[in-house]
């Protein structure tokens, strides 16, 4: 829909003129750039494919290796010490020997390699469900930057409205300042009572108020802003307009969310398998190698390799993990199905959103020319001394609140656009991350 009112727009601090105009676009990138809570989301994102990797490597063997030093003249260790050297004599077997050997020092160590061969489905499906929540993770981070984007959008024109609502006030207040020193030589003249004076000054006043208003909505807006481009207020000028056309609509896209849910569905399924694979016997293979020394040039070393089987019969606690694993994989599911159906809600919301906000935009319009019509007509009566000074102060208040529905419209008409972008899962304004 193309918006053909032009407005202007009032720059506000003899800095902006310094700084380049932010479009629209650019103040959503630098918001996925530089806004800390993103950047934290990202560092999520980073510490589940951490977790994923750690167990993608629960399938790959393990090495551990060890080194000892020991003096001792504890009796079998003592024994034991000198078997593993390779060095037991006869006269180790004495039985004073045995019972009160002398001191003996050793050092030495061991490598192991372990390797699981079958664990019940455990290892592959935790590292499934690890992959799914890595996806899922960096699915909501999309998500995140949409929303994100779709606060920008907010913000950014929100701004613009407070700065016109703003140049707005500033022209009604030179207007009633023009009609103060008219009113106010007819008063001298006698051609106008002193009340009619009286009420232009509080009409001065309610307008200087509804200006100081406009003042801190731009400062908030800007604000606003800047705490969603990761600065602080923004101070710069706007390049893209709020009556400026609207964007060509993007085709729907999938919706980041829905994604994620579904990913988070898919983990919870293979978690699930992973708690039930607890209750499976678990078959690993061990290789090692190990030396003990006496001195540098005398030692002993062995090897060894072993299969082993493990089967925890029956558990109470395990059976009730996998029973909760399951009760999850149902509620991730369950959540998924919601998740979509929300989605669906939420386009619907938005395709009438648009909708309205446009109604609301041609009705500002005409709105607003009836007003300044009616303006123009009541005040030139009122310099003929037709009109009573009422009649253009009412007319002045239809003008202000007809330029504050046409604002407020087309405002709602940009941010309506965002919303559906949103919820369609199309790129905001055009823009994708």
């Amino acid at each position: 829909m193309s918006i053909k009112l032009k407005l202007p727009w009032m720059l506000v601090g003899a800095g902006l003129l310094a700084q380049e105009p932010l479009t629209v676009a650019e103040a959503i990138q630098r918001a996925w750039k530089d806004q800390a809570g993103l950047r934290a989301g990202q560092a999520l994102v980073e510490a589940r494919q951490a977790d994923a990797e750690a167990l993608r490597g629960l399938r790959l063997p393990s090495l551990t290796l060890s080194a000892n030093g020991v003096r001792t003249n504890e009796p079998m260790q003592t024994f034991g010490i000198k078997l593993n050297q390779a060095r037991i004599t006869a006269s180790d077997f004495n039985p004073a020997s045995l019972n009160h050997p002398d001191p003996i020092s050793a050092f030495g160590g061991t490598f192991v390699v372990q390797q699981p061969l079958y664990a019940g489905g455990r290892i592959r499906s935790a590292s499934r469900a690890g992959a799914f929540m890595a996806q899922a993770e960096q699915a909501s981070q999309e998500r995140r930057k949409q929303e994100t984007a779709q606060l920008v959008v907010e913000a950014y024109f929100g701004a613009q409205a407070a700065e016109q609502a703003l140049a707005w006030a500033d022209e009604t207040l030179a207007w009633v300042r023009g009609l103060q020193a008219f009113v106010d030589a007819r008063v001298a003249q006698g051609l106008m009572l002193e009340a009619e004076a009286q009420r232009l000054k509080a009409a001065q006043a309610q307008v200087e108020a509804q200006r100081a208003e406009a003042q801190a909505r731009v400062r908030n807006a800007r604000s606003g802003l800047g705490l969603l481009t990761g600065s602080g207020p923004f101070q710069g000028s706007f390049a893209t307009q709020l009556a400026s056309e609207l964007p060509e609509a993007a085709p729907e896209g999938k919706r980041a969310d829905v994604a994620a849910a579904s990913l988070q569905a898919q983990a919870a399924q293979e978690q699930a398998k992973a708690a039930s694979g607890s209750l499976r016997p678990e078959v690993g293979l061990e290789l090692g190698a190990g030396a003990l020394h006496q001195s540098w040039s005398e030692k002993g070393n062995w090897t060894w390799a072993a299969v082993g089987v493990k089967w925890r019969v029956f558990s109470a606690p395990d059976r009730s993990k996998a029973n909760a694993a399951r009760a999850q994989a149902r509620a991730a599911e369950e959540s998924r199905t919601f998740k979509q159906q929300q989605a669906e809600h939420e386009v619907r919301v938005a395709r009438e959103g648009i909708l309205a906000a446009e109604a609301r935009v041609a009705a500002a319009r005409q709105a607003m020319a009836a007003a300044e019509e009616s303006k123009r007509l009541r005040e030139a009566r009122h310099r003929e001394g037709l009109t009573p000074l009422t009649d253009v102060l009412d007319a002045e208040a239809a003008r202000q609140g007809a330029r504050a529905l046409l604002l407020q419209s087309l405002y709602d008409l940009r941010t309506s656009r965002a919303a559906l972008d949103l919820a369609t899962g199309a790129p905001i304004e055009g823009v994708k991350p």
